[in-house]
């Protein structure tokens, strides 16, 4: 089996659409209600109807770019059919969007198939505060649940908490974790962990990395310097770069994954928090923007609360 194909078969589990409506509730009954008002007293889909439209999809984060592309195509949508009603709206948004995500690959998880390399490497990135070590101790908690051998590396060793809130979540999933004291060189941290996944045998290795806000050009030395050491143990380690965003932080987050991106070789993303905000709308426009997968999504706080994202559940919640 490969690692995320039980991610798969337990996402369409029907716990999992419950927690995925109930995670997504305050973007949807915002998001749903806008809509509302957009089209009140209007039996088709006109300029003051798209101008409407607009202004919801900025306002619910989506983004200006990613909402310019999606007006753009309800307008052609309606310059080709000529008439198209308010009743129509709300199901020809739902598929622009899907399409969208669609496009940006937002379901394709072939190149992260852990079949092909063991130790399997993912190295963590993000700021502070966005809920990194609980993405990757949730991470860890699923991959273990089906049997995959996991280590963790504290390569966060900056942050005073940061090195024993891994342990803890170590402790909490039954998962091995590699430390060093506070201070360390967390290249090494990296490189010991690795060197101890190749002797174990393990499967995969999950590295936390510090979520200091550092200008780009130190960002890219540090983080060029973990994936430089951990090649010489595992080659073209990291095989993916798993960068978590705080969905709550609407356009924030926008800012936050243009500085990653440029600074390291992202190629996946996590939206967390997505359950205490009314701006998950963010997932839309990041996902279009950036061109990188959303991989995973957080409805919740509990240890299941971190979902594999499937791009028609996330569309089909949304629009319920």
């Amino acid at each position: 089996m490969g690692l995320f194909d039980f991610f798969k078969k337990k996402e369409a589990a029907p716990e999992a659409k419950v927690a995925l409506d109930k995670g997504l509730e305050k973007t949807k009954e915002g998001f749903l209600s806008k809509i509302t008002k957009a089209v009140a007293g209007k039996s088709t889909v006109d300029d003051d109807v798209l101008d409407n439209l607009e202004e919801v999809l900025v306002t619910s984060d989506v983004g200006v770019t990613t909402t310019l592309k999606i007006i753009e195509r309800i307008e052609a949508r309606v310059a080709r059919d000529k008439y198209l009603s308010t009743a129509e709206l709300h199901g020809l948004l739902r598929d622009e969007i899907q399409l969208l995500l669609a496009e940006n690959n937002s379901n394709d998880f072939r190149n992260f198939e852990y079949g092909q390399h063991k130790p399997y490497v993912i190295m963590v990135v993000g700021v502070n505060g966005v809920g990194k070590t609980t993405t990757i101790g949730k991470l860890a908690n699923k991959l273990k649940a089906e049997n995959l051998k996991v280590v963790l590396g504290a390569a966060d060793t900056f942050r005073a908490a940061a090195v024993e809130q891994i342990k803890l979540w170590g402790e909490r999933v039954g998962v091995r974790v590699v430390a060093q004291a506070m201070g360390s060189d967390p290249a090494s941290v990296a490189f010991d962990t690795l060197q101890s996944a190749v002797a174990n045998q393990e499967d995969v290795v999950i590295i936390d990395t510090a979520g200091r806000l550092h200008n780009k050009v130190g960002l890219m030395n540090e983080l060029g310097k973990i994936k430089n050491v951990m090649q010489k143990v595992v080659p073209n380690a990291p095989h993916e770069i798993l960068l978590v965003l705080d969905g709550s932080t609407g356009q924030n987050a926008f800012e936050q994954c243009k500085q990653f991106t440029e600074a390291t070789d992202v190629n996946a993303l996590a939206i967390t928090k997505l359950d205490g905000t009314a701006k998950g709308g963010v997932v839309i426009g990041i996902s279009d923007q950036f061109k990188i997968p959303v991989k995973y999504i957080g409805v919740g706080e509990g240890v299941d609360d971190l979902q594999l994202f499937d791009k028609k559940a996330f569309v089909d919640s949304l629009f319920n």
